[in-house]
């Protein structure tokens, strides 16, 4: 570890106990006298771009019916007897399923921008400085651990209007008999339930990702404050 790295890193440590005053960075020799305050705006403007750039992905058709890795399937017991269903004739009440449970996310994913860029903007000097040195998504667990209920209980209302203007809740319920005579019984208490933890788990899954790239290019920001920060923790 270079010691321009480790100045940098026990500056950083040392913030919670510092003073507004004594948390500046001393010396050109740590990050260019980058201060504590100005590494965490730095810090604060790449997630507020990430987390923008991760939501507007979603919000978009085919943000999760588009993506392999996001794309929202059928529930467990549903997968478990797919070929049995379709062999029944049920193909098409499954396919419609799932495109409405992914419609429901898209629709619902712009809800969490607002919720998102709050916990960016009340972000402190000590949680700046756990996500700069903490692991790739550290970040992203700030971002689950101060938003997840709240953006669970705001997603739900416009999930819940999106199933209602569909056949999503109606399939689901027909499909659920169907199994239920064959002694198959629904792992969900709701549908909308199951979609809205998956529109969850999408969200913070695309910007885990926006915060991967961000750490693994530091490059990118060459000659900006938030590049000289990235830089100095490579």
């Amino acid at each position: 570890m270079s010691i321009q790295r480790r100045g940098f890193l026990l500056a950083l440590a040392l913030l919670p106990w510092a003073s507004r005053a004594s948390a500046q960075y001393a010396s050109a020799d740590i990050v260019g006298a980058i201060s504590a305050p100005e590494a965490a705006q730095a810090l604060r403007d790449s997630l507020d771009l990430g987390a923008r750039n991760a939501i507007a992905k979603l919000g978009r058709e085919n943000g999760y019916f588009g993506d392999p890795k996001l794309k929202i399937g059928l529930p467990k017991n549903f997968a478990r007897a797919d070929k049995f269903l379709r062999g029944l004739g049920h193909g098409q009440k499954l396919d419609d399923l799932i495109l409405s449970m992914n419609r429901a996310a898209e629709k619902a994913a712009p809800q969490a921008q607002g919720l998102v860029l709050d916990a960016v903007r009340q972000m402190t000097l000590g949680d700046a400085r756990n996500i700069l040195v903490g692991g790739d998504t550290a970040a992203t667990d700030y971002f689950r651990k101060t938003t997840e209920k709240e953006l669970a209980e705001t997603l739900m209302p416009v999930i819940k209007s999106a199933t209602e203007k569909s056949d999503l809740v109606r399939s689901y319920n027909n499909l659920a008999k169907v199994l239920s005579k064959f002694g198959v019984k629904s792992e969900l208490d709701t549908v909308e339930r199951y979609v809205n933890k998956k529109a969850l788990d999408g969200i913070y899954f695309r910007i885990g990702e926006e915060e991967r790239g961000l750490r693994a290019n530091p490059a990118k920001f060459t000659g900006s404050l938030l590049g000289r920060v990235f830089s100095s923790l490579k």
